[in-house]
């Protein structure tokens, strides 16, 4: 009987152990998560990374090209030389 008993204590003792290893705090189940929320945000450096080397270039280009500043000038602004006409289509009304 007292062999029973401490086979079936040991028994509760390693799967509390089990259980708390998964799914407990820094278990495996976190560990996955946070690998997982590590990679996310790795990839969102990276893209935030190349993001901020594009802007650069283009800073860099600005600061150096005047046709730069001028095509910039066209294109988000709508401006245009002296003597030229902006023509503007008009925009198409959103489908119901």
């Amino acid at each position: 009987m007292k062999k029973k008993i401490i086979v079936l204590g040991v028994a509760c003792v390693l799967l509390i152990m089990i259980v708390t290893a998964l799914f407990g705090k820094k278990g495996v189940m976190d560990l996955r998560r946070d690998r997982r929320t590590l990679e996310t945000r790795t990839e969102k450096i990276r893209a935030l990374e190349a993001e901020r080397g594009r802007l650069e270039a283009e800073i860099r280009r600005l600061e150096d090209d005047p046709r730069a500043v001028e095509k910039a000038a066209r294109e988000k602004l709508g401006l245009a030389a002296p003597g030229e006409k902006v023509v503007v289509e008009p925009a198409t009304p959103a489908k119901k």
